[in-house]
Parts: structure tokens; C-alpha cells; sequence
């Protein structure tokens, strides 16, 4: 197709050559699309005739069109094609050029036809041929050449006709390809043609149903810049858009422009005004119009009265909505039946049914039947509160009164699916089935999402699998529901099948559907296939929203992949996204849990500048994040900050700063906090409790480590094994052994089992008094219950056991640690190669010392002395030369080392 396209045509070629713009020029220089003759010349010709002779020749030009038709639609475009179409000669003038166009409906076969006629009569085409290829494109909605076309058009000096213009953009429309319209309107612009008041307010209308109001500001200006009238009507479009969004001040400023326009704001403007703000939560401004449009003798009408009572209602206002409701009601014969619809359902938002059944008396009491609407609206109201019984009695009582609807069904499934009782809604379904109403997707959708929520997953695909496509086909919601139903059960394999056939019906996946797969193979430990669901979403063309790439962030944090979650925050900004504030809480605490917690400081300012709002848990995060990088003070402060915002601390909150302080030894401040959170009532946890255990524990505080441990357990908490860690660890420090074996023996006797951590601090304690053999005891014990020792408490038991006196225990520890990959410190090569040398085990002492010298171990000079004196004692005088030799170099570096 665009290499038909390579030589743009005669008429560029032409002009290049410079001699035909001006015959051109003034031959078609009539009025075309805001272009005038200079000499108010007519067009050179017309496909309407008056006299019979041009009725003829009408006659003999369409049914030589037909044939050049036939001709182009017998094959594919060739030279063959060509000869047939010379046959007739000098005929190919523009009326047969433009009826023939006019016919295709194959945007190859115009170009080619269009393109050929240029080289046979070395003429340019006229504009009516110009805009029937570009008719042409509008009927097959292709756009490729679109831009090569006009361009052509504009050196020529002629545009689109307003009617081309408007196909365009309405083909477009129709087709949904609203991008395209877009773009036909920008490059109308681009090449100075004025695109048609139709094709602005038709794409106008279109960007509004799918809710893109920048483009249509974009296009609003452009009219206002061509000098097009707009009216109220199309200003009361944008304003809507505007303001369903909640940007109040684009609303307000169009608003402003209308007004500064001298128009008047009509009946309809305000009642789009107040629904719209209202809906957004902006009740103040809902008032103001409603005042405003009274003032300016605009009198409300019923659409504007229920609008209001709506918002009122909804913003929980509802004495200021009954008496609004009253007015409107005053004098009135007919009542307004959607206005009591609303004043019911917000009597039944506010849980006040024995109003909303008054109401609906008295709407009777008027002469009125309550509608199916009036009834479902407080079936609904029933359902948020969780009245089944209620709603099913007045389920009965209204058959007296309307006739259930599909609707009416829906809600009662959901209210009996809500609260478990998912029998009663299967009957519910069989009633509907007997009463002549099948179930419809979202009955299908409603029975599915809540078997899935309490995890019967068996009943939902049975239901899922039993449906008659002919009848209630599944939609993208079904297959939604079900794969994150079986993916939060751990059925990632069959959530990922459900996927599968999903796309197997047409349905493409949303990000909710991505969101939902990624977490749940994530969460099954299978990180590669979330994310390969993550790439395969990418290259299927679905673009990731800020939810799915929030979601993805975590995973991969929790997953332990600290660069990839990185790389996952920028990508959100790279992708055009605006980083929330739980992205920066995942962020952060994802540092924060792999060591990174000095760049909370940083990522909080970010927030700040950001403009992100804080809410509880991005406080949390932050204040855990300052605790561990060091700035206590800093988190302190924001803790403070919190209740001033009136964001209560929770014991999340309490337990980073108390533990904080803790650690820096600031124990006295740490236990103010600890007794403000009691006063505040907030549930305490063994965390706390732990970080000033461990606090007062390790500045040698023990009574008050007692204290807290005593307090911990008279609220009914079990201390867990890191609290008990904490108080033995203590009582090693402050060598009370005898009392570490009884809070040992304690522990164990809560059935708090002791894990590795447990048996080292105790050890380390023993050997620290020098009751080796108590711990070795505790070391066989520790082997015993399946743990393995670590570097420290390999090296506090050798180093022990060399020291008792117990070499070959010490020794075979030693070859035992290193044959498990354990590299031996300084620590331990002195002590052996001492306990060895002792021993009378001069070589072995020897070749450990060798060792250490290779390893780059630092001996002791004492360690010296022992092992030459054993190797001397053992004859051993050659090993011993090189010993002393070595201890001489040593003592001269530390002297120079010294005198330096």
C-alpha cells in the first residue's frame, strides 16, 4: 500500500517542475471549503445538468463507471489490469475518475485507479476526485495516506469538503477508533484546512462517553480558535466531564469562560452541575448552583429537586434532604415517583427503615403504585445492612404491589451469597427460573464472586461449567472472579487454565485479572511465572495501571529481589504514572527490609514534594524506616505529627519507636511511650513487650527486664522465643548462669521450643564462666534437636574446650567446622594451636600455625612463645627456628608500627 505512495503523484511531480501550479490553480479556483475564486468564476463543472443532452451523457458517464468498476474488481491490479482499463482512451476525465471512486469500497483498488489516471493523462486531479478517494478511506476505515492525501490537497490550494470532513471523522466514530478521528482532525489542522462544525461536535460527543475530557477541551479551543459559535449546550458537555472527575477547577473555569461570553447558563447546565459535584463529593458547590440558578430566575424543576436530595443523602445530610424533599412535595397533586425513590434509599442508607416504609405508604396514599424501583431500592439498603430477613418478607410483601424484576432477584442472591447461606440463594435462582426469569450474567457473576470469597470452589466452576452459553454467556467478570477465586486457594495451575480459556472466548484481560495472577504466583513461591504473566501481559498490549504495578512491587520485594522493585518504582514514572502513596510505602519498607533503611529520609521527601497525602500505614512505614536508619528523634516527631492529623498511632506505630529508642539506649523515653500507648487503650503485643525486655536487658537493668517480662504474661501473651532470647541473653551478660538455666528450663517448660539463637547464647555464657562441660552438654542437646551450630558458637565451644584442657574435642570440633565450610578466625587458631602445643601435640600445633599464617590469621605472641617451647621440648628445632624467626619479624613490625 505505501509504495504506491513513493512517487506521490503527477501532481507534486508537476509542481516540482514548476508549470502547471497556476493552470491548475485557476482552472479549479471556484469556492471550495473556504477557498474563493479571485474572479468569483463558477466551478468549471457539475454532475447536475439541466438539459436533456446532459442527462445523456449523466447516463453514458454512470455506465461507464460501472464497467471501469468491473474491470478493477475482476483481479488483483496488474498490467493486464492496465491495457483493460486504456481501452478507453481519453474517457478517464474527472466525472468517470470521481463515479468511479465513488463505487470502490477498496481503498488498494481507488489508489491504484486514482494513481493511473495521473500518469496516462499527465493531469492533476480536481478536488471532487480528491474528496471522493478520501471517501473512499471513510468507507474502509483505512488512514494510512491519509496525511500524504491532504498534503497533496493543501499545495494544490484546495481542502476537504465539510462533507468529507464530517464522513471522516463520523466513520471513525462509528468504528470506535476515536484515536483516528483525532488524528483526522489534528491533520486537517496541521495543513491549514478548517475541519467542519459537525466533525468537531461529533467527536465531541463521542470522547464524552468514554470520558476523555482533555481532548475534548482540546477540541472546544480549536473551534473557539477557528471562530465557531459554541453554544451552551456543548459547554454544559465539557463542564460535565469536568467535573464527574472531580476537577472542580477546569469545571469552574469553563464555567467562568461561558459566563464572560455573555451566555446563560440554562435549566439543563444547572442541573448537570449540581448531580455532578454533588456525585463528587462536593456538596458546598451542589448549593451554590441550586441557590444561584433561584437568584437568576431559573426556576428548579423535579430532575434538579431529586438531584439534590441525592447528594444530600449521600453525604449523610439527610434532615437538609428531607426538608428539600417537603418543598418540592408541597402543593404538588402528582408526586415526583424517582424523587421518593431517592429520599427512600437514603432513608434505608441511614438504617431508618420505619421512615422508608412510611414513605412508601404515603406515596401509595397519593394514588400511586410503588414502582419495582421503589422496592428494590430498599432491598438494597437491606442487604448493605445485612437485614435478610426483613428483606425477604418485604421481597413478598412487594408482589402485591409490582412484579419482581431481574434486579430484584440479583439483590436477594447477593444479600443470601454475603451471609453464607448459599443454598437459600440457589432457591432463590430456582423461583426466578419458575417466575420466567433466567439468570442473566450478572445473577451468574454475583453466585460465582461470592462462592469463591468463601473459598467453594468446587460449587463456583460447577456453576460456571453448567451455564448455556445460548442463554447467559460469561463475561470478562465471570473469568475475572474465577481466576482469583482459584489463585487465592493456592490453584495457581488452574486459575492460570481459567486464564487461558478466557482468551480462548475473546475476553481480553484487564489489569485486574494480571494484578491478580502475578500475586497469587507470587505468593506460591513461583516468582519466574509471575513474572513471565507480567511480560505476557506486556507484549498482549495490556498497559499495567498503577494497582498492578503497586502489587508487582511488593511481590517482588517480599520475593527478595530489592533491584528489581527499584527498577519497578521507576517504571512506574516511566509509563506516565504518578507514584501514590502506598508506592512509596512498598518501596520503603521493602528497603527497609533488605538493609537499605537509610533511604527512607530521602523517599519521605519525596513524598512530601509529591504532595502524597499520608495515610496510617505509609506513617508506619516511614516511622519503621527512620527507627532503623538511626533517626529515632525524626520518628518521634512523626508520631506527634500523626495525632495532630488525627491519624491515631496503633501499636504498630509504638512498637518502631519504643523498640527505636530501645536500641539507643534511651530506655526511660521508650517506657513513657510504652505506658502512653496503655493509656490510649491500644492492644499491646509481645513485640513491644520484647523491645524493652531486650532494651532494659542489655544496659543491665534486669529487674525492670523481669518486670516487663511479668507484665507481658499477666495480660494473657506468650512470650515468644525472641523475648526469651532476649532476657537469657541478659542474664549471660550479667553473669547470672544459675538464673539463665532456670529461665531456660522456664521457657521450655511454656513450650516455647528454643531455637539456635537460644542454645548459643547459652554457650556462650557457660564457656564465658568456664563450665565447658555444661556446654558441651548443651551442644550434643542442641545437635540433637536438629540445629546446626553457626561460626559463633563453633567458635565459642573450641575455643572453651581448648581452653578446659579438652583438646582432642577441641580439635576434632575444629576439623569438623571447617570440613562444613566454616573459615576459623583468629580466635580460634590461637586457641587451638595453645591447647595442642599444652598437649604435647607439637606438629599438629605446627601445621595449624602454618595454616594461619596462610589464611593471614593475626597470633598472639603468647601463642608464640607456647608452641616454641613445645616444639623445642619435642626436638623438633627446625619447625622451631622458623617459628622464632617469624616471632622476631613480628616483634620488629609492631615496633615500627609503633615508633611511627
Amino acid at each position: 500500500m505505501k509504495a504506491i505512495f513513493r512517487n506521490r503523484g503527477i501532481l507534486l511531480h508537476v509542481i516540482r517542475n514548476g508549470y502547471i501550479v497556476n493552470r491548475f490553480c485557476k482552472r479549479f479556483s471556484a469556492s471550495y471549503n473556504g477557498f474563493t475564486s479571485d474572479k468569483g468564476d463558477k466551478p468549471v463543472f457539475s454532475m447536475v445538468g439541466g438539459s436533456r443532452e446532459s442527462s445523456v451523457r449523466s447516463e453514458g458517464s454512470r455506465q461507464l463507471a460501472d464497467e471501469v468498476c468491473g474491470i478493477l474488481e475482476s483481479g488483483t491490479w496488474g498490467p493486464a489490469m492496465e491495457n483493460a482499463l486504456a481501452i478507453f482512451g481519453d474517457k478517464h476525465r474527472p466525472e468517470l475518475v470521481i463515479g468511479v471512486l465513488r463505487r470502490l469500497k477498496d481503498v488498494n483498488l481507488a489508489v491504484n485507479y486514482f494513481r493511473w489516471v495521473e500518469r496516462t493523462t499527465e493531469n492533476a486531479h480536481c478536488p471532487e476526485a480528491y474528496n471522493s478517494l478520501l471517501m473512499v478511506m471513510a468507507r474502509s476505515k483505512r488512514f494510512e495516506l491519509l496525511e500524504q492525501i491532504l498534503e497533496e490537497m493543501s499545495v494544490a490550494g484546495f481542502g476537504p469538503s465539510n462533507n468529507t470532513c464530517i464522513d471522516l471523522v463520523a466513520s471513525c466514530v462509528r468504528s470506535r477508533k476515536l484515536d483516528d478521528a483525532f488524528d483526522v482532525i489534528q491533520s486537517m489542522r496541521k495543513h491549514k484546512f478548517r475541519p467542519a462544525f459537525s466533525a468537531y461536535t461529533t467527536l465531541i460527543g463521542a470522547l464524552s462517553a468514554v470520558h476523555d475530557p482533555d481532548r475534548m477541551l482540546t477540541l472546544f479551543q480549536q473551534m473557539q480558535e477557528l471562530g465557531y459559535e459554541v453554544s451552551v449546550h456543548l459547554f454544559t458537555t465539557l463542564i460535565r466531564e469536568f467535573a464527574k472527575e472531580g476537577r472542580v477547577d477546569a469545571a469552574l473555569s469553563l464555567l467562568d469562560e461561558m459566563k464572560s461570553n455573555a451566555y446563560n447558563a440554562d435549566i439543563v447546565l444547572y442541573n448537570v452541575c449540581i448531580d455532578c459535584f454533588g456525585k463528587v463529593g462536593n456538596l458546598d458547590m451542589a448549593w451554590k448552583f441550586f441557590h444561584e440558578m433561584k437568584a437568576n430566575g431559573v426556576k428548579p424543576d423535579d430532575v434538579t429537586y431529586t438531584s439534590m436530595i441525592g447528594v444530600l443523602c449521600r453525604a449523610k445530610r439527610l434532615e437538609e434532604a428531607i426538608d428539600l424533599f417537603e418543598e418540592m412535595e408541597s402543593n404538588r397533586s402528582v408526586p415526583c415517583a424517582y424523587a421518593y425513590n431517592t429520599m427512600i434509599m437514603g432513608y434505608g442508607s441511614a438504617g431508618r427503615f420505619e421512615e422508608t416504609y412510611k414513605l412508601l405508604e404515603r406515596l401509595k396514599g397519593k394514588g400511586c403504585i410503588p414502582s419495582v424501583i421503589a422496592y428494590n431500592c430498599i432491598l438494597t439498603c437491606l442487604g448493605k445492612k445485612g437485614n435478610v430477613k426483613e428483606a425477604l418478607s418485604l421481597f413478598e410483601e412487594m408482589k402485591k404491589d409490582a412484579k419482581p424484576n431481574l434486579a430484584s432477584y440479583n439483590i436477594l442472591i447477593d444479600m443470601l451469597c454475603k451471609s453464607g447461606e448459599l443454598e437459600s440463594a440457589f432457591k432463590i435462582r430456582d423461583v426466578m427460573k419458575e417466575a420466567g426469569l433466567f439468570p442473566n450474567v450478572i445473577t451468574v457473576n454475583i453466585m460465582i464472586d461470592r462462592l469463591c470469597k468463601a473459598q467453594k470452589l468446587e460449587e463456583a466452576c460447577s456453576l460456571f461449567e453448567g451455564l448455556d452459553h445460548k442463554i447467559c454467556t460469561p463475561d470478562a467478570v465471570t473469568y475475572c472472579s474465577l481466576i482469583d477465586g482459584l489463585g487465592r486457594c493456592g490453584k495457581v495451575d488452574d486459575a492460570y487454565q481459567m486464564y487461558e480459556k478466557m482468551l480462548d472466548a475473546n475476553h481480553k484481560p484487564d489489569s485486574i485479572v494480571y494484578t491478580s495472577l502475578i500475586r497469587n504466583f507470587f505468593k506460591s513461591g513461583r516468582k519466574d511465572d509471575g513474572h513471565k504473566i507480567y511480560k505476557e501481559m506486556v507484549l498482549g498490549g495490556c498497559s499495567p495501571d498503577l494497582t498492578l504495578l503497586n502489587t508487582y512491587m511488593d511481590c517482588v520485594f517480599k520475593a527478595g529481589e530489592t533491584e528489581k522493585g527499584r527498577a519497578l518504582f521507576a517504571e512506574i514514572k516511566a509509563r506516565g504514572l504518578v507514584p501514590d502513596v502506598r508506592s512509596y510505602s512498598i518501596l520503603i519498607h521493602g528497603l527497609i527490609k533488605a538493609g537499605f533503611a537509610r533511604e527512607t529520609y530521602e523517599l519521605f521527601h519525596a513524598m512530601k514534594e509529591q504532595g502524597c497525602v499520608l495515610d496510617t500505614l505509609a506513617y508506619n512505614t516511614v516511622i519503621d524506616g527512620f527507627c532503623k536508619s538511626g533517626k529515632v528523634s525524626k520518628a518521634y516527631q512523626l508520631l506527634e505529627e500523626m495525632k495532630v492529623k488525627g491519624f491515631p498511632p496503633t501499636v504498630v506505630t509504638y512498637g518502631s519507636v519504643v523498640d527505636g529508642l530501645a536500641k539507643i539506649d534511651r530506655l526511660d523515653e521508650a517506657y513513657m511511650l510504652f505506658e502512653e500507648a496503655k493509656s490510649r487503650g491500644i492492644e499491646l503485643n509481645t513485640v513491644i513487650y520484647s523491645s524493652l525486655v531486650d532494651g532494659f536487658g542489655k544496659v543491665g537493668r534486669i529487674d525492670e527486664a523481669y518486670l516487663i517480662m511479668e507484665e507481658l504474661m499477666q495480660k494473657g501473651l506468650t512470650p515468644n522465643v525472641y523475648t526469651w532470647n532476649c532476657l537469657l541473653d541478659a542474664l549471660v551478660k550479667a553473669k547470672e548462669i544459675s538464673e539463665a538455666l532456670v529461665t531456660f528450663q522456664s521457657m521450655k517448660d511454656m513450650s516455647c521450643a528454643p531455637n539456635i539463637v537460644t542454645y548459643s547464647i547459652l554457650i556462650n555464657g557457660l564457656c564465658a564462666v568456664r563450665k565447658f562441660n555444661k556446654a558441651f552438654v548443651f551442644w550434643q542437646e542442641m545437635r540433637k534437636q536438629g540445629f546446626e551450630p553457626n561460626e559463633i558458637t563453633y567458635t565459642t565451644m573450641i575455643k572453651g574446650l581448648a581452653e578446659a584442657g579438652n583438646v582432642a574435642e577441641a580439635h576434632g570440633l575444629f576439623e569438623r567446622f571447617k570440613a562444613n565450610g566454616g573459615v576459623p578466625d583468629s580466635a580460634i587458631y590461637n586457641a587451638v594451636i595453645v591447647g595442642l602445643s599444652h598437649a604435647i601435640k607439637a606438629m599438629d600445633a605446627y601445621r595449624l600455625f602454618e595454616e594461619a599464617r596462610r589464611r593471614g590469621c593475626q597470633l598472639h605472641s603468647k601463642t608464640f612463645v607456647v608452641l616454641l617451647d613445645s616444639l623445642h621440648k619435642a626436638d623438633c628445632l627446625e619447625q622451631a627456628a622458623i617459628v622464632g624467626a617469624v616471632l622476631r619479624e613480628t616483634a620488629k613490625a609492631q615496633h615500627a608500627s609503633r615508633t611511627f
